[in-house]
This record gives structure tokens, C-alpha cells and sequence, in this order.
């Protein structure tokens, strides 16, 4: 009896990411629409996490839609699960950075965990992070999964192509003003899209999942898209939430 109880102690002291996990989770939320008279109502596009003071939340620009039907009072929300039910939070566009993908959103409602951001410079290929998202949507509820990898490479967001008509706007934009990017060993997926990459240990985030915008950029000459997932560096993130006078 007591060599289990010494295990399991030795075993929860060298893998804190279980603590961790129960500490970020309550801050993660899915990201979509919501109109009460469409079948099914919400309708998922991707995850976000709660920062700041807690009203805020943090996610890819792309997972945002391009319009919402105000004729049918369709609204911006974000979904989450609150002792044991589903919660929904009507959420506006505060701030958004289209040249590296990121949106912050304020939300009504009473705060929620926010997460800590960390030093995105301070990461180094072969370190682990781990992220907490909706791979795949609501489809199995509002239960947050949790993915552990490595970042396998700090590489440019966009490399040159040797043809030039390869080259459409958006390349040539980031082009001009290049930067690097988390390439992760651990599979993500497109509801993944927004979720926190964070320290194990600490919790404190240093970068975004991105499935489709860095994609865009880097695979545009492939004719399969690869398993290979990225993470925007949470830098960028800080500078927005700086721009709006936001701690972190």
C-alpha cells in the first residue's frame, strides 16, 4: 500500500501537466455562432482562451466568419462548460492582427480563468508544450482535449518559391514582412485552430494553434496537405493586448 501511494506521488512530481491541465481548462472555450433559430444553433469554428482580466479571449483571425446574418439575429459567441452545464457568452471583436491571424474578443458575462501569457523568445526547438482545444468540434460536447508534443522547429512562416507564378498576394505579403513560426510533432486539427500552446509546468502560453493560415503559406506547392501543425509565436498576441491597455 504505501510503495503505491509512493509511486503515484513520484509519478504526479515528475508529470505536472495533469495539474496544469485542470488549472487552464476552466479558461478554454469554442468559438463560433450562435442564432436560435437555425438547426443546430451554435455553430463551432475554432477555439479560443480567456486572458486579461478574464473578459477577453484570444483567437485565430480566420476562425472568425467574414459575416454574420443580422436579419436572423445571428451573433459572435463562445461556448464552454460551467459546473457541469453548457454556457453561452455573446462576444464582439475588440482588436485584430490579420498579418499574423490573431483576434481578440471581449465577452459579457463574468470573467473567466485567464490564462498567463509567457516569453515566446525563450522557446527552443526540442522543448514541450502541450495544447487544449476542440479537435473536432462540439461534436462529442464541450470537453477540451489536450495534445503533448515538441516544438520540432522555429521556421519562417513563408519560404520563397523557385517559380514565381507559385506566388499569389498573401505570399507576397508575407514576404515583405516575414516572421517565424512553432512547428509542432504533435498532430492538430482544424477546431484546434486558436487553442493555447503552454508550458507544462506553468501554464503560461507561448503561442496559437494555426491550422490554415500558416498551411497557406508554407504548403501552398503541395498537392496533400501535410499532418504538420504550427503555432503562431504569443508575441504578436501581446502586442495586441498592449495596444488596448491590457495586462497579461
Amino acid at each position: 500500500m504505501f510503495l503505491g501511494l509512493w509511486a503515484s506521488a513520484v509519478c504526479a512530481q515528475g508529470n505536472p501537466l495533469p495539474d496544469t491541465i485542470a488549472k487552464i481548462k476552466p479558461g478554454i472555450v469554442a468559438v463560433g455562432t450562435y442564432q436560435r433559430t437555425r438547426s443546430p444553433p451554435a455553430v463551432f469554428r475554432g477555439t479560443g482562451f480567456a486572458v486579461a482580466d478574464g473578459t477577453y479571449v484570444l483567437t485565430n483571425a480566420h476562425v472568425l466568419p467574414k459575416v454574420l446574418d443580422k436579419a436572423k439575429f445571428e451573433t459572435l459567441a463562445v461556448f464552454f462548460k460551467s459546473s457541469g452545464q453548457d454556457k453561452l457568452r455573446g462576444a464582439k471583436v475588440a482588436a485584430l492582427d490579420n498579418s499574423h491571424d490573431i483576434a481578440l474578443l471581449k465577452i459579457g458575462g463574468s470573467p473567466l480563468t485567464a490564462l498567463k501569457l509567457g516569453d515566446s523568445s525563450l522557446v527552443r526547438e526540442g522543448q514541450r508544450f502541450a495544447f487544449t482545444g476542440f479537435p473536432i468540434g462540439m461534436i462529442l460536447g464541450l470537453y477540451p482535449v489536450t495534445h503533448e508534443g515538441i516544438v520540432s522547429s522555429i521556421t519562417p512562416i513563408v519560404i520563397p518559391t523557385p517559380k514565381a507564378r507559385n506566388l499569389d498576394p498573401k505570399m507576397l505579403r508575407r514576404l515583405q514582412a516575414p516572421y517565424s513560426v512553432f512547428q509542432l510533432d504533435a498532430t492538430a486539427y482544424p477546431g484546434n485552430s486558436g487553442s493555447p500552446l503552454y508550458n507544462p509546468a506553468s501554464g503560461k502560453v507561448i503561442g496559437i494553434i494555426n491550422k490554415v493560415f500558416i498551411k497557406e503559406s508554407k504548403e501552398n506547392l503541395l498537392s496533400k496537405p501535410s499532418g504538420i501543425s504550427y503555432a503562431i509565436p504569443i508575441q504578436y498576441a501581446k502586442r495586441l493586448l498592449s495596444q488596448k491597455g491590457l495586462n497579461y
